[in-house]
């Protein structure tokens, strides 16, 4: 740790650098028999997205009319029925935007468009003039109810805030109709719900349901948004518990929830909330949003597809739906960020490598399980390829991937061994990434395209009857050994074998074919085949080669030769 990071005073106590004092921890909420921990979620909640509004208002360059025409078809294509679509009053260009999609009859049977609004009468009804003609619409009210905002912003009592909610709510009914033939659904945010005494958030609440009539037949939402997050998930999970238990009109309302991001937990809080007992989630892709952004409804109903629930949101083509949303917001998805990014199925590292590689061997077609990989990335338009990349950090768990995935190509075990310390050796020199092409050229220039004294001029076979009386091959050679012609010939029981014992008279040498490994790289009129040899000395040493040609018995000679120019090499 460096000196500037603290200092000692004369008792020999540490002085700390960062002024922790100023902050008070968040009181905890008094539930003993909390319920929340046991539960898991089994499916998916009602998704609202609120990218055209609340992701859109925390752009550094806001969304032209186009481009949120763009992103409104693409929430469709995911099948979001419920959108948040802008703040009319507020902006002329929402205002348009919802009028554009309603006069267009661009919204479909089963959405619901979402506007917001602050409980403000000329607000109000400027908003209800945005939303006239459509089928449904939810219209979300929203003020602020918070201990620091009533103190700091307002100036009010808690009395004083629920006045001011009630006259919110009767100036929406009495708005609403004047648009009889939209089907109006009342959302009521208490704005910093977080930092809101419970009892208060539920007494506001409960007074906005009574004044808007709920009952068996008329339903509303109560959104209970973590407009800062304040403390950690469990503690929210625990509010939202306390609320549910404790509003009177619950069996009457969908309780909604709406996380930022401060402390960087906003799924995590999103997720405990629904175990809670929470029935809809407001969020955009991506988790964009202001400051440090909102939960990602990407990231969240993900999760919920791993666990095996339906997340009731098509994202089976992801790499569509990031690039439509970079676009649009002029932000770049991190390359880590969780489903979506780059990186995210890629492992560098050696040993997680070569258990993706095992287990991407055993996986069987109605159960995913492979080690480091909590899905399948076909799931989301991605390719097994992409999982393992290789660098300085990969082992031949790695190689051995990216030779088979990419090029087909198995290397015998104690060849790959080999061959993966020659990619270190590679990857060490040059720094960065390999990529897979990098990688079959290391291999091709190494055991292929060999350079040495020894080259195959032409060769001739014949059937021939060994001295056992058995039937064999001989083999006539012509090689070029260091520019000199050489011919000699020899016998076998296959090409091979004879071949190899007409290059030990030629060059007066004894090895022997230890290892061999065949298969065919292209398929058609074009097909030509790899072979691979293991040659074995006298004093048990083993060297590597590799040919290849449209002929296979003249690959398996081309491999031998490439292996002896090795063997030479090396000396």
């Amino acid at each position: 740790m460096s000196r500037s990071s603290y200092s000692f005073n004369r008792a020999g106590g540490r002085n700390a650098a960062m002024p922790f004092q100023k902050y008070r921890p968040f009181q905890p909420i008094d539930l003993p028999d909390r319920q929340w921990p046991s539960r898991t979620i089994t499916k998916a909640p009602r998704w609202c997205s609120v990218d055209l509004r609340d992701g859109n208002q925390a752009l550094i360059d806001p969304m032209r009319p186009e481009e949120k025409l763009r992103f409104w078809n693409l929430l469709l294509s995911l099948g979001l029925e419920e959108i948040e679509v802008g703040f009319p009053a507020a902006s002329q260009t929402d205002f348009d935007f919802v009028r554009k999609i309603i006069t267009e009859n661009r919204i479909p049977e089963a959405v619901t468009i979402q506007v917001l609004c602050q409980a403000r009468e000329e607000l109000i009804a400027r908003s209800v003039d945005a939303i006239a003609g459509a089928k449904r619409a939810i219209f979300h009210l929203y003020n602020s109810t918070s201990t620091l905002q009533r103190r700091v912003v307002f100036g009010k009592s808690r009395q004083e805030i629920i006045d001011l909610a009630l006259e919110g709510v009767e100036l929406v009914k009495r708005e609403v109709e004047r648009i009889p033939e939209t089907e109006v659904i009342l959302e009521y945010s208490p704005e910093s719900f977080t930092g809101t005494e419970l009892d208060f958030a539920v007494e506001v609440c409960s007074a906005v349901a009574q004044a808007w009539g709920v009952g068996p037949d008329r339903h509303m939402i109560i959104n209970l948004p973590a407009t800062v997050e304040m403390a950690t998930p469990n503690i929210y999970a625990d509010q939202i518990e306390w609320f549910c238990r404790n509003l009177p009109e619950r069996p009457y309302v969908a309780v909604s929830l709406h996380t930022h991001n401060d402390r960087g937990t906003g799924i995590a809080a999103s997720e405990l909330g629904l175990l809670a007992g929470a029935d809809r989630v407001e969020g955009t892709l991506f988790g964009n949003g202001e400051r440090t952004g909102n939960a990602d409804l990407i990231t969240l109903a993900m999760n919920m597809f791993s666990q095996g629930v339906d997340p009731e949101i098509d994202l089976s083509d992801m790499r569509h739906v990031r690039s439509v949303v970079e676009s649009c917001n002029k932000l770049p998805v991190h390359e880590r960020h969780p489903y979506a990014g780059d990186l995210v199925f890629t492992a560098f590292s050696g040993s997680h490598q070569d258990a993706i590689r095992k287990g991407m061997n055993q996986v069987q077609e109605d159960l995913w399980e492979v080690p480091y990989l909590p899905i399948d990335p076909a799931d989301v338009g991605g390719h097994y390829r992409e999982t393992v990349r290789v660098n300085s950090q990969s082992g031949k768990g790695g190689v051995a991937f990216v030779l088979e995935n990419h090029f087909e190509l198995s290397l015998p075990r104690t060849l790959l061994v080999e061959f993966a310390k020659v990619v270190q050796g590679v990857t060490d020199e040059r720094g960065g990434e390999l990529r897979a092409s990098d990688i079959r050229g290391v291999f091709d220039r190494t055991y292929l395209e060999v350079d040495g004294p020894y080259k195959l001029d032409r060769y001739t076979l014949e059937q021939h009857t060994l001295d056992d009386g058995s039937e064999g091959t001989r083999c006539q050679v012509s090689l070029l050994v260091s520019g000199q012609a050489l011919s000699s010939e020899g016998e076998g029981n296959g090409p091979i074998e004879a071949f190899v014992h007409a290059v030990e008279r030629a060059i007066n040498e004894r090895f022997a074919v230890d290892h061999y490994h065949e298969q065919s790289e292209a398929s058609g009129s074009g097909a030509s085949a790899l072979c691979i040899v293991g040659l074995k000395d006298s004093e048990g040493g083993l060297t590597w080669g590799a040919g290849s040609s449209r002929n296979t018995v003249t690959a398996s000679f081309e491999a031998v030769l490439a292996g002896l120019n090795r063997r030479w090499k090396e000396g």
